[in-house]
């Protein structure tokens, strides 16, 4: 069994997100790191691989980005990633949700894998969608929101959640998996593997090398097109209360409740 995870390096947990008013796109200037939902799919395929029910000759780490997004590939690979692709071209840059899967889809296409895993959604855009549409470009059956894959020789048993509850499902191979955060604990990388995730392998493809229709990709390419942005409105300051007199307190935040018609 061949498998794909697919990356992406997002701005950083700490770092606050805003929209850059010039382009319409997220600011990317600070601290990068690693989607942490893509981790629970890099150890969701380890975990298919030390199961031993089938053989995995190998993990590949996919990710489509700028220069920088080498980072959040070397950190896949020393989580447990052989080599990882890099689909990197200033022709994909502002590309919506349809046109990153189409593009994706492309790059994955090249090496045939038998499974495509990834995180259910991004720390960045969160649209949860990516995964549908590479398995549509792809002509692979897709599973969301995946808590717990039991692995057959040519097939997934899968249970994944759902509003109403839990749903169990059997899908065959090859196929796309968007695995939710209550999969597993991703394992903390080792120093060594930290310290040779550089070495190992990395593929960098532009464009053209996957076959990718640049009139499909991009900003101007894109369906969905950003027209403005603005913040939401501040928040008024809250009323602080000082506790002098206990029962005079009281009154005052019951006849604040009672004001606002809460109680």
């Amino acid at each position: 069994m061949k498998i794909c995870v697919l990356v992406k390096e997002v701005p950083d947990a700490a770092v606050e997100k805003r929209i850059d008013p010039s382009t319409g796109r997220m600011d990317r200037s600070g601290e990068k790191n690693l989607n942490p939902y893509d981790t629970h799919a890099i150890e969701a395929a380890m975990q298919i691989r030390e199961g031993g029910v089938v053989s995995v000759e190998e993990i590949v780490a996919v990710t489509m980005g700028p220069e920088s997004a080498v980072r959040a590939l070397h950190k896949a690979v020393s989580l447990g990633a052989d080599r990882s692709v890099h689909l990197s071209d200033q022709a994909l840059a502002g590309s919506d949700v349809a046109a990153t899967g189409y593009a994706l889809a492309k790059a994955i296409d090249r090496e045939s894998p038998d499974l495509v895993l990834l995180g259910q959604q991004s720390d960045d855009g969160e649209c949860y969608t990516i995964g549908a549409v590479v398995a549509e470009h792809l002509g692979m059956p897709s599973l969301t929101q995946v808590i717990k894959m039991d692995v057959e020789s040519d097939a997934l048993r899968c249970e994944r959640q759902a509003e109403y509850g839990y749903d169990t499902v059997q899908i065959q191979l090859p196929a796309v998996i968007s695995v939710g955060d209550a999969i597993n604990e991703p394992r903390y990388p080792s120093l060594k593997a930290i310290m040779g995730a550089k070495k190992k392998p990395l593929d960098t493809v532009a464009s053209g090398d996957v076959g990718i229709d640049t009139s499909k990709v991009g900003g101007d390419n894109s369906a969905a097109q950003w027209i403005a942005a603005k913040a939401p409105p501040a928040k008024a300051a809250g009323e602080i209360i000082e506790d002098e007199d206990t029962a005079e307190t009281v009154e005052k935040i019951v006849a604040w409740l009672d004001e606002r018609k809460l109680i």
